[in-house]
């Protein structure tokens, strides 16, 4: 077996990345790849040999997105020195608790940890801390901050990126889908490592050690009020509360459908068909089916299912149409797009908040909505125009933009960064 690559000598900074020229290629774990653990007494030899290992445990998992309904993960896989890699078929291996208390105590490593952490939550594994080195990358004002840029740039090693779309509930799954599941954790704490090294000679480990905090306990985000309104394309084409009403019965029937034949919604329908039926409004399964969007072996599956959503919708008194104009949830604040007729106060403050934070985030390289996330920056403008609004001159002082920021959320370092700015923006 030919030897894998190492890393260059001396890794690669935001600064001074690794040269394409210097780049090779890794295509093969440097272990070998591990036969997949599949069965409970398989699960159970992993849990042993992941238990007398040392250091972090670089993590992944792969979802069968755009195929499956849901984001269940179909595929973990763990790396750690003194137990090599581990890949774990979580549909067979049986009860992960034995693995959820091993992994309950060293760092995990993950690349865009928000992706994986839900679906790991579910099967019942949860991090006591987290390295996330999509979110260092990004930190240290990295351009391009996907895994495979990441390496190149830092370790000076290319990872192929073939099947990051593929349907990992196939089973059984290809050998060269599990190398390149292998190879995701293979590198990750090395990258860890040198992403840590650059973080704290720029002064920014603090930043980044907060953040991965946040990641790692921030609450499950609250459920969409009316999830319908956001098919794709619907926005502009979908006007008036009845065809809203077409859109939003077939929307409900064909989630129903999906979630019972565990299927992505957009295979059972697509977001065109729903579209298109809102805005012709069909009055009969004749003129449903002359649809073209309606004429798909996909769509005539479930004809009649469609059907009935129709019609149900046309057949609704117009006291039950949906409002043309989705409703706010609780404690949501109107599109800002808004505020220049309704709120011009909360506009001003509002561009001068924006313009205040792109200035700071460009001085300390760094994305602005890493800085201060624009739901922070909202909430702050509104309140600055609220008070104004009624006649009331804000408190803008350094020490009261503070405690709103910390109020609203944002981290001690964002508020440290971030606090001076916009005090004097908007005095």
């Amino acid at each position: 077996m030919t030897p894998a690559p190492r890393p260059v000598p001396v890794p690669g900074t935001t600064a001074h990345p690794v040269r394409q020229e210097e780049v090779v290629a890794y295509t093969t774990p440097r272990d070998g790849l591990p036969e997949v653990t599949d069965t409970p007494a398989a699960l159970e030899r992993a849990v042993t040999s992941l238990s007398r290992g040392t250091g972090p445990v670089a993590v992944d998992a792969e979802r069968a997105s755009g195929f499956r309904y849901g984001q269940d993960a179909y595929l973990v896989q763990l790396r750690r020195d003194g137990a090599g890699t581990v890949l774990i078929d979580p549909v067979s291996c049986g009860p992960m608790n034995a693995l959820g208390t091993v992994l309950d105590g060293p760092e995990w490593i993950l690349h865009a940890a928000d992706q994986d952490l839900p679906c790991l939550e579910a099967l019942g594994l949860r991090p006591a801390r987290l390295f996330d080195t999509e979110l260092a990358a990004r930190i240290l004002g990295r351009e391009h901050v996907g895994l495979g840029a990441v390496l190149e740039e830092t370790l000076g090693l290319r990872l192929a990126k073939d099947h990051a779309a593929a349907d990992w509930s196939t089973r059984p799954l290809p050998r060269t889908w599990l190398v390149y599941a292998a190879l995701d954790v293979e590198l990750l704490i090395d990258l860890r490592d040198a992403l840590a090294a650059e973080l704290e000679a720029v002064g920014k480990a603090e930043w980044a050690w907060q953040e991965f905090e946040h990641e790692r306990t921030r609450p499950p985000r609250p459920a969409k009020v009316d999830p319908w309104r956001k098919t794709p394309r619907a926005g502009r084409a979908v006007r008036s509360p009845r065809s809203l009403a077409v859109l939003r019965e077939l929307w409900t029937a064909r989630e129903d459908k999906a979630r019972e034949l565990d299927r992505t919604p957009s295979k059972v329908l697509p977001h065109q068909a729903l579209v298109a039926a809102a805005v012709a409004r069909p009055t009969s399964r004749r003129k449903m089916q002359a649809l073209r969007e309606f004429s798909s072996r996909q769509a005539r599956q479930h004809q009649e299912l469609w059907w009935q959503a129709i019609d149900r919708a046309l057949q609704l008194p117009e006291s039950e149409l949906p409002p043309a104009h989705a409703p706010l949830g609780d404690g949501e604040l109107p599109q800002p797009r808004s505020w220049g007729r309704r709120h011009a106060e909360a506009a001003t403050a509002l561009d001068e908040v924006r313009a205040a934070v792109r200035e700071r985030a460009g001085t300390l390289h760094l994305p602005q909505e890493l800085l201060l996330s624009p739901e922070v920056q909202r909430r702050l403008a509104w309140r600055i125009g609220e008070q104004e609004a009624a006649g009331t001159v804000p408190d803008v002082s350094v020490r009261a933009v503070s405690e709103v920021l910390t109020q609203l959320g944002a981290r001690p370092w964002q508020v440290e960064q971030s606090a001076h700015a916009l005090s004097d923006a908007l005095a």
